[in-house]
This record gives structure tokens, sequence and C-alpha cells, in this order.
């Protein structure tokens, strides 16, 4: 079993690694870095080619949903985009934010960061910013955020009580909530799938149960939790066969194991001072 700090290290080696890649080789591997199936796979089957505010150089792949969509962005809102990568969904948010508005990405991988300030230099953004730092410990003051979103990150980070912890704490405490696209299961995912370091790089291995996943919300405080999005994910079988003994590999294509891609929303509480709730 792999410590927490090993499975990080792993996750920024092989996502250094793909931010030297183009999108065309992302796609065409679960792992995102190195070819891990003979048939093209990608589990980001949402489509941000006509969304607003899409680059293509900022858009590697490697999503499993459509966060900005769901997360009621205003103008002049500060958003904050954990595991921002090479800043897609950060200039999706721009967009809904506009000038007047504010976005963080926060990756803690350092070919990344310096990928999305190239993108956003590019574009002439002033008001899109990039800070390397760990989700676990976010390097943003309390009460900042109007919205947080993420796509696809939550499942590589060991501790998801930790994130949400602090995407609670980073929330303004009137208005402030959250969209975020990942990976859960329904099932007992099996061990050696769950403990291999490529596969928590990239696509499930690193993801929990759907109910464990949303009670981390709840615990940490949220209200008004909704399910957004709901998709089942399909691995295929030669992925499966490198990982899995012969009866497992039959158990996910069967359905006895779900892993599913879900956006989740919730909402930061409104502060209350004794009997009056704080504006």
């Amino acid at each position: 079993m792999q410590s927490a700090e090993q499975i990080k290290d792993s996750v920024r080696q092989k996502y250094s690694e793909i931010a030297l890649q183009d999108k065309t080789e992302n796609q065409s591997s679960c792992c995102g870095s190195g070819g891990c199936s003979t048939e093209v796979y990608n589990i980001m089957t949402d489509e941000y080619a006509s969304v607003a505010g899409y680059n293509p150089d900022a858009d590697l792949g490697l999503g499993c949903g459509l966060p900005t969509e769901f997360a009621r962005i205003k103008k002049g809102d500060t958003v904050i985009d954990l595991g921002s990568g090479a800043g897609n969904d950060c200039f999706v948010a721009r967009h809904e934010t506009g000038e007047e508005g504010r976005v963080i990405g926060i990756d803690f991988t350092p070919a990344m960061i310096e990928k999305a300030r190239e993108n956003a230099e590019k574009l002439g953004y002033t008001n899109v910013e990039f800070h390397l730092g760990d989700i676990e410990q976010m390097p943003v003051s309390d009460a900042t955020a109007d919205v947080v979103v993420s796509n696809c990150v939550l499942n590589l980070v060991p501790d998801k009580r930790a994130v949400f912890s602090e995407i609670f704490r980073v929330l303004k405490p009137v208005g402030g909530h959250f969209s975020i696209s990942d990976i859960v299961l329904v099932g007992e995912l099996p061990e050696k799938l769950r403990n291999d370091a490529e596969m928590y790089a990239g696509c499930v291995a690193g993801a929990i149960q759907r109910d464990e996943y949303l009670n981390a919300i709840t615990s940490s405080g949220f209200e008004n939790l909704a399910i957004q999005k709901e998709k089942a994910i399909t691995i295929p079988r030669d992925i499966l066969e490198r990982y899995l003994e012969a009866p497992d590999v039959e158990r996910v294509l069967s359905g006895a194991l779900g892993i599913f891609s879900i956006t989740v929303y919730a909402e930061k509480p409104a502060a209350c001072c004794a009997t009056t709730c704080c504006s």
C-alpha cells in the first residue's frame, strides 16, 4: 500500500509528463501519459469546443465533466479551480466572471503552472492567476471565493476530506458554493487496481465509493447537496486484463462494479453570529 506522499509523487511525475504532450496523446491513453490501452479511451466524453471561453491550447483532454457549466458563476465572482492543469476550466470560468471577476487556478505540478501561465499571457488575461500549491492546503486566504470548481482531480488526492474542509474554508460564507466533476465507485474496487500507481495517476484507482464521497461533503458542513450529472464510465477489457484476474474482469464488465463520473454541487451555509446571520 502506497503512502499519501508516494501517491502524490507518482501523480506529480505523471502530470509533469502530460504537460509536455498534446491532447491527442492524452486522449488515447487512460493514464494520460504513456499507452494504457490498444483502444482509444478517454473518460472525458463531454465536449468543450462549443463552450464559451474555451481555449484549445489549454485543453489537455483530462477531464470527466463540465463543472463550469453547472457552477452558477456570475459576473464579478471570484472562482477557484482545483487542479487547474493548463488552465482550461479557468478560462471558461473567466468568460463567466467577466473582466471584473477573478479566477485562481491551483495545481501542484510546476510544469502545469508554467503551461497555464503561458496560455493566460497569450490570451492577455490579467484577472486569471495560477498558484503552485497542494489543494489539501490551499495557498488562499479564508472566505476568498464565491465559487470553487474542479474537474476530475479529487479522485487523485489521498485525503479527500481535507480537500472538502479546505473548500469550505476558502468559500465565502454568503453564497459560496462549489461544482465538482469527479470519479466515484459503486461496489468494491479490486485491490490490484486500487493500489496501482499508474492508475492512480490517470483513471479511477484513487476514486472512493459514491456514498463515502457524498458523506465527506456533508460532514464538512456543506448543505443543499445535489448530483447535477451522472454517467457510467466503461474501462476497456484490455486495461482490466492488465490488472485483474478473469473473474474480476467479468465482474466489472457485467456492471457488478460500477465506475461513474458525477458532477456534484453543494453550498456553504451562511455564517451566523449569535442569533443573527452575518451579511
